[in-house]
């Protein structure tokens, strides 16, 4: 198949997947089921390519296989926090605004546009299994993969600490300063990007696989620019007290060692 066969054969097939799961969020009055899917979008159409693709299956096998640890940890951490706890506020609000007219409208603000974006994330995935040489796939594959390791690390940990965080009484209404949260106020989002980012790297050993860097940026882009840093750190100004002191002694994105602040 050729690359824009197998391109289109993947878009058509991750916003089938989304319109189902729309169908199943308006039946259940939640729509922030997606959220859960995010992860699991990116590794069907990494699944999705393989089968459709004529690559060179050592440099298929890895990224489908870094693509699903990375999307399944991900769906199953959101799902653990999530399932059982009613509709995110992010999306009740949406639909006290929009009213009835919320059924339509999430198919195309919410899930049709996460599967698009999910598409376009992806291409270092989807290029990087397409052609059939194996270019300079051995020392591009080690670098990815360290790459991808740090990012997955940062992100598991992160969550897992944050997670911790949250179940402890006293620390009820303060803010998460310890463990990767004292170098990086986002974590999460940092190791996100690395995740990327070694994927990109992995699938940049041939020249149709370079440009899976638009995916790498574009993920860049919404987790510092769009939905997340930035949308959270608004919620966070207004919601904790203390964030403001936290803000300016801890990086916003990459880490690295507090800032000394003077005593007040």
């Amino acid at each position: 198949m050729s690359t824009t066969g197998v391109l289109l054969v993947n878009l058509a097939v991750v916003l089938a997947a989304l319109t189902v799961l729309w169908a199943i969020s308006v039946a259940v009055r939640d729509t922030s089921i997606v959220d859960i899917a995010w992860g699991l979008a990116f590794v069907l159409i990494a699944w999705v390519t393989r089968f459709t693709a004529d690559g060179w299956a050592p440099r298929q096998n890895l990224l489908v296989a870094l693509t699903t640890i990375w999307g399944l940890r991900l769906a199953l951490h959101l799902a653990r926090r999530n399932l059982g706890h009613g509709e995110d506020p992010r999306y009740a609000s949406m639909r006290r605004r929009n009213g009835d007219a919320w059924r339509w409208r999430s198919l195309f603000t919410v899930f049709w546009l996460q599967g698009l974006l999910a598409w376009i994330v992806s291409l270092p995935v989807q290029l990087g299994q397409i052609p059939d040489d194996r270019g300079a796939f051995a020392i591009m594959a080690v670098l990815g993969t360290i790459v991808w390791a740090v990012g997955l690390g940062f992100e598991a940990v992160g969550d897992a600490q944050l997670a911790a965080f949250k179940r402890d009484p006293a620390t009820a209404g303060t803010v998460m300063d310890r463990g990767l949260w004292r170098y990086t106020r986002h974590p999460n989002y940092f190791g996100d990007a690395c995740v990327w980012w070694g994927l990109f790297l992995i699938a940049a050993s041939t020249p149709l696989g370079s440009w899976g860097v638009i995916g790498a940026i574009v993920m860049n882009v919404l987790l510092v620019r769009v939905s997340g840093k930035a949308l959270l750190e608004r919620h966070m100004a207004r919601s904790r007290p203390g964030y403001g002191d936290y803000v300016a002694r801890t990086s916003g994105f990459f880490p690295r060692p507090p800032r000394h602040t003077p005593d007040p």
